[in-house]
């Protein structure tokens, strides 16, 4: 490290009325270091990233940028002194073009000022981004990118500004495995060149591979800063979470009754194609694959979402017409969707009327909800999902993002449900969360449910599944036990043949 430090924080404190949200918060990092900010959520660390970027101003203490003392009235003054911060939700607007979005809110002009130097706004995006990507072109529209390359737009954003600290929140939680390696080698190459990048996410195994240190977070305050090149993930992890999680051996509770049964299952509006596979009682069987693969849709055409061209789905031996959501709910089918905020909740409404939401029939009479009723069975249900804080008739939005997927969980017990859905169940949500989720399938696999995961995460696969079905393109390219389960053998057959050659040996290209 050099003697004088990128940033450093001095006695942050943050006051909410009478919540205090940071208390005491010191720590620095040097040019061109990667840091991991950690913690759960609740921790501190938006809160801290909103003070730095100028959205909020500390109640106490200062930080200081090159040794300069730095007081940010609003995020004008942060981008003007070299911060920028990537959001998990990119800030991009859809219809514009790449170059567009790059000068969002600072357009260039053309002499007289009235209107925008648009050739001159691309090939100035041109120049950032051949630093990083020069395959993406500035004119075409930024909806029209992966979102992968998406990322990338941001952080020449981040250039073009001359930024010195660039935050990145939570950068990868729509990253396939492979685009974050793209993503740690254009990290790695801006920390290289001087840059501090701030990286935030709840992946360990990404922050061990990508960070130099990590300060670590709970309840407001630096607990320690940490080297993670030499400490180990699972001390960390204690750390954020002020115990130790369990890491028990996966228990199978499958029994030989097949609970759920889908034969030849195609679709004409998505590419799912001739999809066979069975789901015993208590079991839980993973689904693998790359981003593309079929994975959500599958999950959809059994939730009722998306329309089936072709092939049978029966429950206990019953075929069922799965014509919408509502039909696919009343015969015990329950999904918990990949895109949480915008399919899943309402975010403005209490936690409790998130959870009644399909089942509203059981809690009504003569059409009138029965609020009473409603209380009383989400209390019940969101105390067994453990919800942090319990407070039923708060507004969902305003909990964690491990906390509204136990909401969602409650839902489909409260609907009786037998058949669950996960869909990315601890997407954004951080250790301690994703370990209570863990559990809860686990518990909901021993009392019968039968249960589909689908994750990009090959860990959580293989931590969670009794069986796991590898997807690509639209197929089922394998179904391995649990004897075959491996990282290798989940990535060779997700990527196909030619990839399979890459990353596999001889042996391992039998199927199951």
């Amino acid at each position: 490290m050099t003697s004088t430090p990128r940033l450093k924080f001095e006695g942050i404190t943050k006051a909410f009325v009478s919540v205090k949200a940071l208390t005491d918060v010191s720590f620095e990092i040097a040019p061109g270091e990667i840091h991991a900010l950690l913690g759960e959520n609740g921790a501190g660390k938006s809160t801290l990233l909103r003070i730095l970027s100028g959205v909020f101003r500390p109640t106490s203490g200062e930080f200081f940028v090159d040794g300069k003392q730095a007081q940010f009235k609003r995020p004008d003054n942060a981008r003007t002194a070299g911060i920028a911060m990537i959001h998990q939700e990119l800030q991009q607007v859809p219809n514009l073009t790449v170059a567009q979005n790059m000068f969002l809110g600072h357009p260039l002009k053309m002499a007289g000022g009235l209107l925008v130097n648009q050739r001159e706004q691309e090939r100035r995006a041109a120049e950032a981004l051949a630093m990083i990507d020069p395959s993406i072109d500035p004119s075409a529209p930024i909806k029209s990118l992966k979102v992968a390359q998406r990322q990338i737009v941001e952080i020449a954003r981040a250039l073009l500004d001359k930024a010195k600290i660039i935050a990145m929140d939570e950068p990868t939680s729509s990253l396939t495995p492979s685009e974050f390696e793209s993503l740690a080698v254009i990290v790695e190459k801006l920390a290289a060149s001087g840059v501090s990048i701030i990286y935030v996410s709840h992946k360990m195994d990404e922050v061990f591979r990508i960070c130099h240190r990590g300060t670590v977070m709970r309840d407001g305050q630096v607990v320690g800063v940490v080297d993670l090149k030499t400490s180990a993930q699972e001390d960390v992890i204690a750390m954020m979470v002020g115990r130790e999680l369990q890491h028990e051996d996966h228990r199978s509770h499958a029994t030989d009754k097949v609970r759920l049964e889908v034969r030849n299952l195609s679709s004409a509006t998505t590419h799912v194609r001739d999809v066979s596979f069975d789901v015993h009682r208590g079991e839980v069987l993973g689904i693998a694959g790359l981003v593309g693969s079929g994975r959500t849709e599958l999950l959809r055409l059994l939730a009722g979402v998306d329309k089936i061209s072709a092939g049978t789905v029966k429950i206990d031996d019953k075929t069922l017409a799965l014509k919408n959501p509502r039909s696919a709910i009343a015969a015990g089918i329950g999904l918990l969707p990949e895109e949480r905020k915008r399919e899943g909740i309402i975010p403005i409404r209490p936690v409790s009327i998130n959870m009644a939401l399909p089942s509203m029939g059981r809690f009504s009479k003569g059409g009138i909800v029965r609020h009473g009723l409603v209380k009383k069975r989400s209390s019940e249900l969101l105390k067994r999902v453990n919800l942090r804080p319990f407070q039923i008739d708060r507004p969902i939005k305003l909990f964690s993002g491990g906390n509204q997927q136990k909401a969602i969980i409650a839902r489909w017990l409260a609907a009786g449900s037998e058949i669950l859905l996960f869909d990315e169940p601890t997407r954004g949500i951080d250790v301690g969360a994703k370990s209570e989720i863990y559990h809860l399938i686990e518990e909901l696999a021993a009392e019968g449910r039968s249960i589909i995961v689908v994750s990009s995460e090959l860990p959580e696969v293989m931590r969670v599944s009794d069986r796991v079905v590898v997807m690509r393109d639209g197929r089922i390219a394998a179904q391995l036990g649990r004897a075959r389960l491996s990282e290798k053998n989940l990535v060779s057959y997700a990527v196909g043949d030619a990839g399979r050659k890459a990353v596999s040996s001889k042996q391992e290209h039998q199927n199951v």
